[in-house]
């Protein structure tokens, strides 16, 4: 599944190119960030994910 949207992407880089595999990496980066911010809340005994937990 993917958490980045790619229009979005090519969106905000406007005047870059944005090649396929960087959409793939970015996913990748904000797919970790998003377990440990859930791990974080988790230790935390919340299950409402909050900001503070990046």
């Amino acid at each position: 599944m993917s958490v980045i949207v790619k229009a979005k992407l090519k969106e905000y880089a406007k005047g870059y190119n944005v090649s396929g595999d960087f959409a793939d990496a970015l996913n990748k980066k904000v797919e970790h960030l998003i377990k440990e911010a859930c791990t974080r809340a988790e230790a935390n005994s919340r299950k409402t994910v909050m900001a503070k937990d990046l």
